[in-house]
């Protein structure tokens, strides 16, 4: 039942944000602006509905993948920028690590939060097996994730247009970096090229972050003895 719900309001979703052509009007913004009201009044088990969607969670691993063709289709120019995309990508997941963390230490978080924090720009599984395996909550992870895409989705192409940013290697890389599978599914619909190096930023970011997260996690766990 749950699923064929979620499959109706994010269909009505997506014809609201091509009708009214709003970065506020997001299709996944607007679904889980209906859907969270929706089961909390019902009072429906998040059990429950994980469990009737689980087929669509399940498509999240290969939907990652198709990203790739936008990728193959810019090939040359990727091959051009290489230097440029391993240094953007590079420091861009090591500041989003760095922030996410000095700024739960400043606050007072405890160990828990912080791990799930580290992972908060890449995608949902490795975000989620990152929190894991450093202490953190998968859940709390996987829902950092969601507002950093959404964020990115929502506000990206405003800021790009407001300070004039034109390039699709500058808009596409940043948009991977912060915002991972979702703000590339937005560059998607934008420009092939925007969405080809998102989905390239996204891929070198989740492996850098994999690889660099325990180190930062322990940087930040100093900070805060």
């Amino acid at each position: 039942m749950w699923l064929i719900v979620t499959l109706v309001v994010f269909f009505f979703a997506r014809a609201v944000a091509i009708k009214l052509k709003n970065p506020i009007f997001n299709p996944l913004l607007i679904s889980i602006a209906i859907l969270i009201p929706m089961l909390l009044v019902l009072n429906v088990p998040f059990e429950v509905y994980y469990a009737d969607n689980r087929l669509i969670s399940d498509l999240l691993q290969p939907a990652v993948v198709a990203l790739a063709y936008p990728l193959y289709e810019q090939l040359p120019q990727i091959k051009a920028n290489w230097k440029i995309i391993i240094l953007a990508c590079g420091i861009g997941s090591i500041a989003s690590m760095l922030t996410a963390s000095l700024i739960a230490v400043y606050l007072g978080a405890d160990t828990t939060l912080i791990a799930s924090m580290m992972g908060k720009s890449v995608t949902t599984p490795i975000a989620m097996e990152l929190s894991g395996q450093m202490g953190g909550e998968p859940a709390i992870a996987a829902i950092l994730v969601l507002l950093a895409g959404l964020f990115g989705a929502v506000f990206a192409y405003p800021i790009y247009n407001l300070i004039g940013i034109t390039h699709p290697v500058a808009r596409g890389l940043a948009m991977g970096t912060v915002s991972h599978a979702l703000g590339t599914a937005t560059s998607a619909e934008k420009n092939p090229q925007d969405a080809a190096f998102s989905s390239l930023a996204l891929v070198v970011c989740g492996v850098i972050t994999s690889i660099l997260a325990p180190v930062v996690f322990t940087f930040a766990l100093w900070l805060s003895q």
